[in-house]
């Protein structure tokens, strides 16, 4: 497995970039003069590639190829898997499987929410099913498994959404629902589950995150009220902190030493507002004696995100709430830098590279702005219009008036996540990906 030793080290085969799992952990990008910084639906557009249904997960990169996700059916009937040739934008292969736990699909439901990860030897894709397969990066199938066989059936009214993290030998798979919840550790050539980990019944949809603390590998999971560390080796819970709440949609960004971001969310109905608004902070975790010892160093103060997580770029981390407003402050001392608007406001995390930070806005439009510690738009990118996205099928009418009025919001084409690699960014629309170089 030398090529996972490398890219923790942050080094790879020349010619190979990579954006390996969800939010680019493990990524190798270029410094980003090699990026666009402006482009329009008719300029700067390297492809298009138009996908089959619809999918929230966000695109993973390796060796010049993109795989992603997306669900179709009345009832969420097929999953489908992709590889696109990252220069050309055509379709290379796809896999199909079927949904072992087929419900109608619906706009308020989770449609194939979780992203991917991969590596130098393979993709293991999860849906919100249970349904697990990995493949190889030529698309035969290496293993297949649902991973209900391990935590019973699973209760979500909106579906799961938590997208799979890695180290070297196993994939870590976070099913939180109504019902009994886990983190389980799955081995990456067999799909077997070597561990699965106890955690209460709650509604959440974040991320697991893979972390090194005090030379200590651990899986971070912030999740509905607590922050918890685990051993990727067993699955022991290592520490915990409950001192949150409205972590339910973000995942922990790591500071390094440490120190990592969490994100909280006053909620959809602002049932979290109270314990979300210092929930926004960043965690120091440390070793005391043969234990750990947490402790919030800083709150973002007035920042409180959708669904985007915060980031971390040159010594400044970034909030963007539901209004557009971007909240930015010193990484070491959480001293509030500036507070301003931009265009849109983002449910796929921003990506800082070089002396620029990318917001990529709900509609469509990517704000891009100077790195550091004054407010500089440099360019506002409009990624499609009306006549350049590919039609989606109306999905059934909801039958409550509260999901009627989600459907109206979730109904309209969302940029939900971005990738880059070899001078491309692939944004990810729910049915097309969209590359700009």
């Amino acid at each position: 497995m030398v090529w996972f030793a490398l890219l923790v080290l942050g080094v790879l085969p020349v010619g190979v970039e990579s954006w390996p799992a969800f939010l680019g952990a493990g990524s190798q990008v270029k410094p980003e003069a090699s990026l666009p910084l402006e482009w329009s639906p008719t300029e700067n557009v390297a492809w298009q590639a138009t996908l089959p249904g619809h999918g929230q997960s966000s695109p993973v990169i390796w060796g010049g190829r993109v795989f992603v996700t997306s669900v179709e059916g009345p009832n969420k009937d097929d999953y489908h898997t992709m590889c696109i040739d990252l220069a050309t934008g055509r379709e290379l292969w796809r896999k199909t499987i079927a949904n072992s736990a087929p419900v109608p699909n619906s706009y308020y439901v989770s449609r194939a929410a979780p992203t991917p990860v991969v590596d130098g030897e393979r993709l293991v894709v999860l849906f919100e099913s249970g349904d697990c397969v990995a493949y190889t990066h030529d698309g035969e199938e290496m293993w297949r498994r649902n991973l209900i066989d391990d935590v019973g059936p699973l209760v979500a009214e909106f579906g799961l959404g938590a997208s799979l993290c890695q180290n070297e030998t196993h994939a870590f798979a976070l099913l939180e629902h109504d019902g009994p919840s886990y983190l389980l550790a799955l081995d990456k050539s067999t799909g077997k589950t070597d561990w699965k980990a106890e955690r209460s019944e709650r509604r959440s949809w974040s991320s697991p995150a893979m972390m090194r603390i005090a030379g200590v590998p651990q899986v971070v999971v912030s999740s509905a009220g607590t922050v918890d560390g685990y051993d990727p080796k067993n699955g022991e819970l290592l520490w915990s902190f409950d001192e949150v709440g409205g972590n339910t949609g973000t995942t922990p960004i790591d500071s390094g030493n440490g120190r990592f971001l969490i994100g909280a969310s006053p909620g959809r109905n602002g049932e979290n507002a109270g314990s979300a608004a210092d929930s926004n902070c960043l965690l120091e975790v440390m070793r005391d004696g043969d234990g750990w010892k947490v402790s919030r160093e800083w709150v973002a103060q007035g920042a409180q995100p959708s669904w985007a997580s915060p980031i971390v770029h040159q010594g400044l981390a970034y909030w963007i709430n539901r209004a557009g407003v971007v909240y930015c402050f010193d990484e070491q001392t959480g001293e509030k830098v500036f507070t301003e608007r931009i265009e849109q406001s983002s449910w796929a995390t921003p990506i800082g590279v070089g002396d620029r930070v990318y917001f990529f806005g709900q509609q469509g439009v990517v704000t891009v702005l100077a790195a550091g510690r004054e407010f500089k738009v440099l360019a506002e990118n409009e990624s499609w219009s009306e006549e350049t996205l590919p039609r989606e099928l109306e999905l059934a009418g909801e039958t409550t008036e509260e999901r009627r009025r989600g459907a109206a919001m979730f109904g309209k084409p969302t940029l939900y996540g971005a990738a880059i690699a070899n001078d491309t960014i692939v944004m990810r629309v729910g049915n097309c990906l969209i590359a700009v170089r």
